[in-house]
């Protein structure tokens, strides 16, 4: 009896858990931020002890797990509409090599080192730091790499300036400009910014993607 309630009770968390993250979305399978992680670990512990402890009600995991599930989605929802709340929990992607150059500076803000760096770029199929032109460290722990192109000829790395209508500051400081310079391209281009869902600087220039452009 005892065997066959823990037998049933793993099958009903199987089906329940695959249920929780197919709400939560495919972000929480391919790519754990922080929060994410949290979350995980938590379903996890709470599965095992339902299991564990069979003699006590289903519900007593059930409702912690449904909890967690509305957190969750209520904090990625809040997160889509206020980008300074998602940096907060998400942080910003470092970039670790800029123009061929080692960022250490950034490297040590980030507790990043080069056995990091290195591996990382191995497990890509990179043997050598020489081969990379830029390379980005993201939010859950991937490294964007773009090598050099052949005869490593140098390519300006798109740089977001607009992230849902919140101009970004850190990509400004690279590239030198200043709010206002934002706000003349923007007037030229007959755009606001609270109608910029994304832009990026690229080749002397501006691109950018409107929130009507998504709809």
């Amino acid at each position: 009896m005892d065997l066959f309630l823990i037998f049933t009770r793993t099958l009903f968390f199987y089906f329940f858990i695959f249920l929780v993250y197919r709400i939560m979305g495919k972000r929480e399978v391919g790519q754990l931020g922080i929060i994410d992680l949290i979350v995980s670990i938590l379903i996890a512990e709470l599965v095992v002890i339902s299991i564990e402890n069979y003699d006590k009600s289903i519900f007593f995991s059930i409702i912690p797990i449904l909890t967690l599930l509305v957190l969750q989605v209520s904090l990625a929802l809040l997160t889509l509409k206020k980008p300074k709340l998602r940096i907060f929990f998400d942080g910003n992607p470092s970039l670790i090599i800029d123009k061929g150059k080692i960022n250490y500076k950034e490297m040590m803000k980030q507790k990043y080192n080069l056995d990091d760096l290195t591996v990382q770029l191995r497990e890509k199929g990179y043997r050598s730091i020489e081969e990379i032109e830029y390379a980005i460290l993201e939010n859950n722990g991937t490294l964007s790499i773009f090598p050099y192109q052949k005869e490593k000829k140098k390519t300006p790395l798109p740089l977001p300036i607009i992230l849902d209508s919140f101009i970004q500051k850190d990509a400004l400081k690279a590239l030198g400009k200043n709010e206002e310079w934002v706000f003349k391209i923007l007037k030229q281009k007959n755009v606001k910014l609270e109608n910029v869902f994304y832009a990026f600087y690229k080749d002397n220039n501006i691109f950018i993607i409107k929130d009507e452009e998504l709809l």
